[in-house]
């Protein structure tokens, strides 16, 4: 019996870390594509625009069709 728990447990900490890495990963890409819309720094719209790129480009599909209404 407690071969399974520790099974379980062990188990649930990789589900765990493996949510964990793919929202870093998410992270990282926001940030290294929106440091890129900072050479629209003078261009309020075109920054914008660059802004809403980097979420369709980094952010999964449900998170963006939920922001977009």
């Amino acid at each position: 019996m407690k071969k399974m728990s520790v099974l379980v447990v062990v188990l649930v900490l990789c589900v765990m870390a493996s949510s964990l890495e793919q929202s870093f990963a998410q992270v990282d890409c926001i940030d290294t594509c929106t440091t890129g819309c900072v050479a629209y720094f003078n261009n309020p719209r075109l920054m914008s625009r660059c802004d809403r790129k980097c979420q369709i480009k980094c952010v999964p599909d449900s998170q963006v069709e939920e922001n977009s209404h």
